[in-house]
């Protein structure tokens, strides 16, 4: 899971702008009915913008407990006045699985992202989009890939309602076991559209649609809806 707040997006309009926050979020999508939680926090300074995030979740089958963490972090350098910026990211994370005949870890295999940001806002803040062209490198899986990022955000109703999300498109081979024998997918889709309802500056509650396409475990589409609360810092 992975939550851009619209702060991301000030990164060359804001200076000295901090923000974090914590979500919880209950996933009932099919054979799912577990909770993840995220941390968040965007700081800019006189040269760009720094953000991560780390998301964990509880319970999944037999796990109690922490069941997966994964975490992400950006740094963006402004190019003078411009709204285009140089982008760098790392990502990874582990996970555990448990049975009543045995127990297992896994890897999420590290990635190490850089390429250019194009960054919009309109004049009230209200509104605005980024779109990432990065290069990938995947450990243990490729020297040379690529992903398209596209991150959003539209505050109305005076900023008592937030839509907000990020969608990413990547290239990564991976290998899935069906009926008919073993198939290998090359790209993958993710999206994760949010709504949010802030009672106050610090209290939201929303939902999430977690959309994919080959996204490791399932091949082919999947929908998984989420209610989730936040608190801003």
């Amino acid at each position: 899971m992975k939550y851009l707040t619209f702060l991301l997006l000030y990164t060359c309009c804001v200076s000295n702008l901090y923000s974090q926050n914590v979500q919880l979020h209950y996933d009932f999508g099919k054979d799912r009915n577990y909770l993840t939680s995220t941390v968040e926090m965007f700081k800019t300074d006189k040269w760009g913008s720094t953000f991560f995030f780390v998301d964990m979740d509880y319970n999944v089958g037999e796990v109690k407990g922490i069941s997966m963490a994964y975490w992400e972090i950006a740094r963006e350098l402004n190019l003078g006045k411009s709204p285009i910026a140089f982008h760098a990211e790392y990502n990874g994370g582990f996970g555990q699985y448990f049975t009543p005949d045995y127990f297992g870890a896994y890897q999420i295999n590290d990635s190490w992202l850089a390429g250019s940001a194009f960054n919009y806002n309109n004049k009230e803040f209200t509104r605005g989009f980024s779109i990432q062209l990065l290069y990938k490198y995947i450990r243990d899986k490729h020297n040379a890939s690529f992903q398209i990022t596209g991150v959003w955000y539209m505050n109305m109703l005076n900023n008592k309602l937030t839509f907000s999300g990020f969608a990413d498109f990547w290239k990564e081979d991976n290998d899935f076991i069906n009926n008919e024998g073993a198939e290998t997918t090359e790209f993958v889709f993710q999206s994760e559209p949010q709504l949010w309802y802030n009672f106050t500056e610090n209290i939201s509650i929303g939902t999430e649609l977690e959309l994919g396409y080959n996204f490791v475990p399932v091949k082919g589409f999947r929908l998984n809806p989420t209610i989730g609360a936040k608190w801003t810092f």
